[in-house]
């Protein structure tokens, strides 16, 4: 994948795939429906109560992520060992 993000100001554009390919990057995907499902009920939560990402996000961009889906996303801690935290994708 070859997209480009612009910079502020003055245009700085690079490549998307180096962001996700980056070792402080966590590692992100988008949930199955039914998985996604589950984890709503689990936490007795709607979407829309899920922290939001938008589409247009750069890390959205690269799941090729649409408005509706829910992202997973999985971070290293060195207190709490990994940590997985879920954003529902909004237009934008």
């Amino acid at each position: 994948m070859n997209s480009l993000v612009p910079g502020r100001g003055k245009r700085r554009e690079f490549p998307l795939s180096k962001i996700i390919e980056h070792e402080l990057t966590p590692k992100a995907e988008i949930v199955p429906k039914e998985e996604a499902r589950k984890i709503l009920k689990e936490l007795n939560a709607t979407p829309w109560q899920l922290p939001w990402i938008r589409a247009s996000d750069p890390l959205a961009r690269i799941l090729n992520a649409k408005p509706g889906d829910i992202i997973k996303i999985t971070r290293k801690s060195p207190t709490a060992g990994e940590v997985v935290v879920y954003r529902f994708v909004v237009p934008g």
